[in-house]
């Protein structure tokens, strides 16, 4: 409850930093905050041209929409990962690059962490509403379905929270820890439906003469499950099955629980080791 009361008495901290966070993001740049625009566009033109004219990939057909549509069928993936991506690397730097910050004043350290997943979701929320817009014009019927996606967009909110909590405060301990989450995101990214659909994943995989059950594990990814519930709303105009919600909202308030733990656990010498 102390903590509670402390970060309600620090929102007008927490509101300036997070348009800190957002007015330096792309300080300086021509385009501005165009970028946030062109970026994912990028990325969709290369993974398209990669992985459905040269690998051959085609996405599932939108069940009952009918869409069938690579570039779509992309971004619906794209832009909740483009989230999680940028919030963990976000998160892991800002305890380090607000270092005298932390050892001049007192304040809830976690404003910090939570600053820059807010300005990450505010990205994502501009680059989600044009891609609405886009598959209206396409003919996708998507208004229905925009009070689910937000609903989806704060249950991520708060295991993006989670993960950059505990990741934040542990790169201060122990700075390997950096280096170990690119190797983790590049790994986490092809493990999740992005690029590919997740009907090509099998069933069962023997392995050492041992018969895993590869597709119970994978869908144990929790991205794999918000993946598919962000396609569900704006691809398929459909509602995300009950288990797939349970699950999302079970895996993010433990993720922010553990976060919350973990932070709390090493927050104590926080100044010091900084």
């Amino acid at each position: 409850m102390t903590t509670l009361s402390e970060l309600a008495a620090s929102r007008e901290l927490f509101a300036n930093l997070t348009l800190r966070e957002l007015r330096g993001k792309y300080k300086r740049s021509t385009l501005g905050w165009t970028w946030s625009l062109v970026n994912p566009l990028a990325t969709m033109a290369i993974f398209t041209v990669v992985f459905n004219f040269f690998l051959k990939i085609e996405p599932e057909p939108g069940d009952p929409s009918g869409l069938q549509v690579f570039a779509f069928f992309l971004l619906c993936g794209l832009l909740p990962w483009n989230y999680l991506s940028n919030s963990f690397t976000g998160s892991m730097g800002m305890l380090l690059s607000n270092a005298n910050l932390i050892k001049k004043v007192y304040f809830p350290r976690e404003i910090l962490i939570a600053a820059n997943v807010a300005a990450a979701g505010v990205a994502l929320v501009i680059e989600m509403a044009v891609l609405c817009v886009v598959l209206l014009i396409a003919g996708n019927f998507v208004l229905p379905w925009l009070i689910p996606l937000v609903a989806v967009i704060a249950i991520q909110t708060m295991f993006v929270t989670g993960v950059g909590l505990t990741f934040s405060v542990l790169n201060v301990y122990f700075r390997d820890v950096q280096h170990f989450v690119g190797i983790l995101l590049q790994l986490w990214f092809y493990a999740t439906p992005i690029v590919y659909p997740p009907g090509l994943v099998p069933g069962t995989h023997t392995i050492l003469g041992v018969e895993l059950p590869v597709r119970t594990i994978y869908n144990l990814n929790p991205m794999v499950q918000f993946v598919k519930a962000y396609r569900n709303l704006i691809y398929d105009l459909r509602f995300p099955s009950l288990g797939t919600v349970t699950f999302l909202v079970g895996v993010s308030v433990a993720s922010l629980v553990i976060g919350r733990a973990v932070f709390g656990r090493f927050e104590p010498r926080l100044a010091e080791e900084l």
